[in-house]
């Protein structure tokens, strides 16, 4: 009755998070999967102006959570921005506005990377995956798509302006969209589904390329995701989109999921969502995502808010991302916004926060005082007025499982 008790708290407290997300179901711009996420039980929500659903009549938030660790799920992210840049110097154009070193990557590959700005703040975070030497393919967040937009078009405009040889080419969900399959049987089930499955058991961790998949031909399938397991986005035909989706879940292991498990999934992964847990005001280096400068453009220093990037690699910083786990007997969740304190002083503040279905904890990230990042460093949670127990701990909060080319 306890351990009942205990999930439904969870799942109330997964679901009050979300609440800026929501709305009527007729609002926000409907995914080429909307009328199929209908038919299946989803209860949509409005999420940066798209109409997704947050979870699935056939199951509960934590249960969907729960059920991607152990098994698989599918999820619509065709609301995440895909670009194309083409030509020869579309690395060189995309390197000025972001940290990642394209020029050398290998083909087929990708990164993580982030825009900045001349101040060194996060603009946002995205990937690159170089197909070749004059394509890249990119995908960025919804929330800031029209900023991302911008960004790249100036890029882009200021190059060709040059005489360089660039181009880009912004894909509308409406024509390709993006589904995320999720979980250590993903690839089982893919498997089933492609022509040449050999071919994807050579596809490693941050690798992208093209395969015939449940029939249809050029599908990419990125090897990544925002959950810490192994699995896979792929980038399909708005039109076809719906008859692959039924394909995966006619294997009878997948399942679909909506928002609240991707939240609670990405938190457990140490994975930062844009606007809450890094922003234009935060550099990577506080963010604790100093990896994504690469060396190569440490040398260089021609990307924006460089000089400052790199002054805090070299001094330091006062503030940084960290992991907090809550103690004790059944402390309340904290939440975005909770102040965090030690020694009776405001020291940081939570980003992000919920109850973790997977470890049966309260975990959250946020930003301390940099002497108080080392993990075990006991804080205290001022929750509804109240404090609590806590301590600075290393993330993930789960052990990552992405599918990495052995060493």
């Amino acid at each position: 009755m306890l351990k009942l008790r205990s999930r439904l708290q969870a799942h109330k407290v997964l679901s009050l998070s979300l609440r800026h997300a929501s709305s009527t179901a007729g609002e926000g711009e409907r995914t080429a999967l909307y009328n199929f996420h209908v038919r299946k039980g989803g209860k949509i929500v409005n999420f940066g102006g798209y109409a997704l659903p947050v979870q699935y009549s056939d199951q509960s938030i934590i249960a969907s959570h729960l059920y991607t660790r152990s098994v698989g799920s599918i999820f619509d992210v065709s609301h995440m921005l895909q670009t194309f840049v083409r030509g020869k110097d579309a690395a060189a154009c995309l390197e000025t506005i972001c940290t990642a070193d394209i020029r050398d990557m290998p083909a087929g590959s990708g990164s993580l990377t982030v825009f900045t700005n001349e101040q060194g703040g996060i603009l946002d975070d995205l990937i690159v995956n170089k197909v070749n030497e004059q394509q890249l393919y990119v995908v960025s967040n919804a929330a800031m798509k029209q900023q991302d937009m911008q960004i790249m078009s100036n890029a882009v405009s200021s190059y060709k302006s040059q005489g360089k040889d660039v181009s880009i080419e912004f894909l509308n969900p409406s024509d390709q969209s993006l589904i995320a399959v999720q979980g250590p049987k993903v690839a089982q089930e893919l498997s089933k589904l492609l022509k040449q499955p050999k071919d994807f058991e050579q596809l490693y961790f941050m690798r992208s390329a093209l395969f015939e998949l449940a029939g249809i031909n050029n599908v990419r399938i990125t090897r990544c995701g925002y959950t810490g397991e192994d699995g896979v986005e792929i980038s399909v035909p708005s039109s076809q989109v719906e008859s692959l989706t039924e394909a995966l879940l006619a294997g009878g292991q997948l399942k679909l999921a909506g928002l609240g498990a991707r939240d609670s999934l990405r938190l457990e992964a140490g994975l930062c969502l844009y606007g809450s847990d890094i922003d234009a005001e935060t550099t990577p280096v506080e963010a604790a995502l100093a990896w994504l400068v690469a060396k190569r453009r440490r040398s260089t220093a021609d990307f924006p808010g460089a000089q400052r990037i790199l002054e805090q690699l070299k001094q330091g910083v006062q503030r940084r991302r960290v992991g907090v786990q809550m103690l004790g007997a059944k402390p309340p969740p904290a939440r975005a916004g909770v102040g965090i304190f030690s020694r009776g002083q405001q020291v940081g503040q939570l980003t992000s926060g919920c109850p973790s279905p997977s470890t049966g904890r309260n975990i959250a990230m946020g930003y301390v005082q940099e002497q108080l990042k080392k993990p075990g460093t006991q804080v205290q949670l001022k929750v509804r007025e109240k404090f609590y127990e806590a301590e600075i701990t290393r993330m993930p909060f789960v052990k990552a499982n992405y599918f990495n080319k052995p060493k």
